[in-house]
């Protein structure tokens, strides 16, 4: 008989179960759930940032202590400043490169590359010199410490050196 192994995170540990049956035969689910998706290369997706200066990102996904932005910022860079004194903003450049000016410094992302803004950092963003759309996913995260937001700060230190 085959058997699943099935990892399950809760408050942080991982506890693993092996099953006989596989966990995606269910008989029915008790909602209204459903998978949501995007496809971020979608022109129909295309957020105020993508062409004006003043513009912003498009909201795809929002909960208690995160939020998922898409930028487009293509044609025009930011005319303004931004500093959230809410929350962490973790950068993810999808397609294209996108150029950052920060109080902590100035750094040029390409594709497969991120960052993490720490909330209360003043930054703004310019669109990289590319021939394609720029296309950028933002977390923002809710989180009183740094610390809880990025675990593994220290291999992205190590990474760096």
């Amino acid at each position: 008989m085959k058997k699943h192994e099935e990892k399950m995170t809760i408050n942080g540990n991982n506890i693993t179960l092996m099953r006989t049956d596989n966990p995606t035969n269910v008989d029915y689910v008790d909602g209204d759930w459903k998978l949501l998706s995007y496809d971020v290369n979608d022109p129909k997706l295309r957020p105020a940032n993508f062409d004006k200066p003043g513009g912003s990102p498009m909201t795809l996904f929002t909960a208690d202590a995160l939020r998922v932005d898409l930028s487009k910022r293509t044609k025009e860079a930011m005319s303004f400043w931004h500093r959230s004194c809410d929350y962490h903003e973790l950068i993810f450049c999808f397609k294209g490169s996108i150029e950052w000016e920060t109080e902590l410094g100035n750094t040029k992302l390409t594709a497969g590359q991120m960052m993490l803004i720490p909330k209360g950092i003043a930054h703004r963003s310019s669109p990289g010199q590319t021939d394609t759309e720029n296309i950028i996913v933002e977390l923002k995260i809710y989180s009183d410490s740094i610390e809880e937001v990025v675990e593994g700060i220290d291999l992205a230190r190590r990474v760096e050196e």
